[in-house]
């Protein structure tokens, strides 16, 4: 692996002949590492009564996937397979209606950097080896001419290489760890992230100092005086299933809490408006004095400070997790104890700035070379 993992993901779709039916073209999806690979699923949405899903490497070779996976008559079909390093880095889908002699296929090609890489401890340990072989040949040449005094200078220069070589193989086995678990991380904020869902701030809902926009997305204090944390906001939306995701923009408020409540919370906020409301059945990441809290445990270490935090609620895995957006990692998770339905809440510092819900852009991908589409069609 070089420096630089230079990453890239190049899908390209082909329509053989016309298709009949309702649906999309294959979508190859890149879902996670496993068993020294890259699992890739091929889904289709079209509608086929006799469908035959075929696997083709970057040699025109056909590889089995899982087994084909659908209801022919109401069902899209769907099929994965793990791509391995050294196989081309290539694959292909095609999905075949023998009933209505119709084809579409998908491709997709992944650069060396997403593979899992050999540890550089092997060569390593053939370059330590080799040193030590030269090492023993130079003393007994030494001894031979009897020159002790020489041979301890020459001992300590090689032992100082070899601490230069290990001290450099260790740097460059950290650096590709970190890489690793920086593609992991970006992948992880990416599937968080195509859950999003629309948040609005309810009005009958909020604490008396707490001033909410015209379009319900931003809230902040009215009163500049010293305002405790848990004076807030809670969403029109509850949540009690499923995953949802929203993003707020905190900026560079000194003091801020992010995250969810119980619907008895909610009830108590929005009957007793002026009192704090109960710690059991709040769950959140508070940011005061540069550092992160999570309900129920020590700072977040190891995060600086984020203009923007994603938000990620798993109801099915009762979990909810934050994500620094702009570096796509994660700033740390809350283990949910809940009956009802979850409600998110926001609450801002006293210094009068806005803190708000975001719209989150969808994801986009750039589109074919007007040739590329030519020859598809």
């Amino acid at each position: 692996m070089g420096l630089t993992a230079v990453i890239f993901l190049l899908v390209l779709a082909s329509r053989h002949q016309p298709t009949a039916g309702v649906g999309h073209d294959p979508l190859l999806v890149v879902d996670d590492y496993e068993d020294g690979g890259i699992r890739l699923k091929c889904l289709s949405e079209r509608l086929f009564s006799e469908a035959q899903l075929l696997w083709t490497d970057s040699r025109g070779d056909n590889i089995t996937g899982t087994p084909l996976s659908a209801d022919t008559g109401t069902a899209g079909v769907s099929s994965s397979i793990v791509l391995k390093a050294g196989s081309g880095n290539s694959m292909s889908c095609r999905i075949l209606d023998k009933q209505l002699k119709t084809s579409t296929e998908s491709s997709v090609a992944i650069a060396d950097a997403f593979f899992p890489s050999t540890s550089p401890w092997l060569a390593a340990f053939v370059v330590i080896l080799l040193l030590s072989i030269f090492l023993v040949l130079a003393a007994i040449y030494k001894i031979r001419k009897n020159a002790r005094k020489q041979i301890e200078q020459d001992i300590d220069e090689l032992k100082r290489k070899l601490d230069e070589q290990k001290r450099r193989f260790e740097k460059e086995n950290e650096d590709a760890e970190k890489r690793i678990e920086n593609v992991r991380n970006e992948l992880k904020f990416r599937k968080a992230r195509s859950n999003a869902v629309n948040i609005t701030l309810d009005q009958t809902c909020k604490h008396p100092n707490l001033c909410i926009s015209d379009d319900k997305r931003r809230v902040k204090s009215s009163d500049k005086k010293e305002t405790a944390l848990k004076a807030m906001v809670v969403a029109t939306e509850g949540f009690p299933d499923k995953k949802h995701y929203w993003e707020v923009e905190v900026g560079n408020q000194s003091q801020w809490e992010l995250g969810v409540v119980s619907e008895n919370v909610r009830d108590v906020i929005m009957n007793n408006m002026g009192i704090s409301p109960p710690v059991n059945g709040l769950f959140s990441l508070q940011y005061s004095q540069g550092k992160y809290i999570l309900t129920g445990r020590e700072d977040v270490s190891d995060c600086k400070q984020c203009s923007v935090v994603g938000v990620l609620l798993d109801v099915e895995s009762s979990e909810l997790s934050f994500y620094n957006v702009e570096e796509m990692s994660p700033l740390g998770s809350v283990v949910l104890e809940f009956t009802g339905k979850l409600y998110p809440f926001f609450s801002p510092d006293s210094s009068g700035k806005w803190l708000g819900v975001r719209p989150v852009k969808p994801q986009t991908y750039d589109p074919l070379p007007q040739g590329e589409k030519e020859i598809n069609e």
